[in-house]
């Protein structure tokens, strides 16, 4: 049984990143104490490279999506089937250019005039799942 009852997030990705990170600091806190500026340079690139290695891992499957996941999927060496189509309300998958739940541009493009733009395509379309899910 394990030590704690709730999906903490710990996965191949953010441990990853942490460890990396950690030597990052390290080396950063070192050029501190010996006043070496590539030193602190050099710690806060790999600090950055960490931050790289993190978003990779996490956009291949080995990180997880913000939120709850089931139980089945709490562990370390489940991988993230989902993450190839994108996580709602994930910074990291915005910035990679996956949307999840995104409209298409065919189906919200049906009601708008030609030319209207796509601001107003995906108005139309947050409008109509507005409508959809309220029944009306």
């Amino acid at each position: 049984m394990s030590a704690h009852q709730y999906d903490e997030g710990h996965t191949v990705a953010g441990w990853t990143g942490f460890g990396i990170a950690t030597v990052g600091t390290s080396v950063a806190g070192l050029g501190v104490c010996l006043v070496s500026g590539a030193l602190i340079v050099g710690g806060l690139a790999v600090v950055g490279v960490s931050v790289l290695v993190t978003w990779a891992l996490h956009l291949s499957g080995w990180g997880k999506p913000p939120g709850r996941r089931p139980r089945e999927e709490w562990g370390m060496r489940v991988r993230d089937s989902s993450a190839r189509e994108g996580h709602e309300e994930c910074v990291g998958c915005r910035i990679a250019g996956r949307r999840r739940g995104r409209p298409s541009i065919t189906a919200v493009g049906a009601g708008v005039e030609a030319g209207a733009g796509a601001g107003a395509r995906v108005g139309a379309g947050a409008e109509a799942r507005v409508a959809a899910e309220s029944g009306g």
